[in-house]
């Protein structure tokens, strides 16, 4: 028997549809269809690269009897291509952060379970073998203090300095690590948040250049989040998580163990975190949902938590949050 071929469309053409592209570019067993942004030139580049044909809206992309829909656009471009999607009841992939706020992406996941539609989102770093060795490490032992951290310039698209644009670092970046926060620790059940209020010195930026967070878990641990984009290079994305005789510390680049004997450090790859998310929402929609660690669900409450900081620093009061409501 040949292979099944996955007839995939993209909706947006920027730098991170770009890299999931290449990705399935290397799978036999998948084809880019079409591809639709509102910039022409990107659509154009994208659909060359990939083979793809260039469409004019998300329904003519529709019209190509896709297998799948990869939803890889801004956070303030969320909601019309994921609704959609969803009512031609094609399974969707879409990018983090799910949208500025929660109000959409609460009502995307009901339709969602309602209509039990395979979906997957791009938190890659639950797919490292990193977090396998932290688990390992930690095995046993209840983590009872968190720190996360993302420091960073800022990125050169324009949208994202802007609040209505990326939402701040809390929400575009840092959503990262506290989405591992929840798979290796547990649910987050009060969060509270201080910023800077001093954009990056970049034009027309309004988001916050800094901002710090304490955490509290449902099993009692606690944590600290801290962000900033004030930097000329990328200069930390982990997670850190201390248990009774082990420090673990998780990047892109690996995972590093350490107890009273010593230190190990385990490399990884990081293109192949990227890999796996993609096979494993491809595998999904073949029927095998086995592999797939991340739907759109699960992913709005990382969402709700990312957005929940980004409200406490804003109001500079404590935010309590409660399990999605889907």
């Amino acid at each position: 028997m040949p292979s099944p071929r996955y007839r995939v469309g993209f909706v947006g053409a920027g730098g991170v549809a770009t890299r999931h592209a290449a990705v399935l570019s290397e799978f036999s067993d998948v084809t880019i269809a079409g591809v639709v942004d509102p910039n022409p030139d990107s659509a154009k580049a994208l659909a060359e690269q990939s083979g793809a044909t260039v469409e004019e809206t998300v329904e003519s992309l529709l019209s190509l009897e896709l297998d799948a829909v990869y939803v890889c656009v801004p956070p303030f471009a969320h909601g019309p291509a994921e609704t959609a999607v969803l009512a031609a009841g094609v399974p969707l992939f879409v990018e983090k952060p799910l949208g500025l706020d929660t109000e959409l992406p609460a009502q995307l996941a009901a339709q969602i379970v309602a209509a039990d539609v395979v979906t997957g989102v791009g938190f890659h770093w639950r797919y490292s073998a990193a977090v396998e060795k932290a688990r390992a490490a930690l095995a046993g032992r209840p983590v009872s203090l968190v720190s996360g951290s993302w420091l960073d310039k800022v990125p050169p698209v324009g949208w994202w300095p802007r609040r209505d644009g990326s939402g701040g670092q809390l929400v575009e970046q840092s959503v990262h690590v506290v989405d591992l926060a929840r798979v290796l620790v547990g649910e987050v059940t009060e969060v509270y948040a201080a910023a800077d209020a001093t954009p990056p010195d970049v034009p027309g930026a309004d988001v916050d250049g800094s901002a710090a967070a304490t955490l509290r878990f449902a099993n009692g641990a606690v944590g600290t989040l801290s962000t900033t984009c004030r930097l000329g290079w990328k200069h930390r994305a982990a997670l850190e998580l201390y248990a009774d005789g082990v420090a673990v510390a998780i990047s892109e680049d690996g995972c590093e163990v350490r107890t009273a004997d010593g230190h190990e450090w385990h490399p990884v790859d990081p293109m192949d975190a990227k890999r796996a998310v993609d096979r494993a929402f491809l595998d999904a929609v073949g029927g095998d949902r086995s592999g797939l660690l991340v739907d759109y669900p699960d992913a709005l409450v990382s969402h709700q938590l990312a957005c929940a900081l980004a409200v406490s620093a804003a109001e500079r009061r404590p935010v309590e949050l409660a399990a999605a409501d889907v």
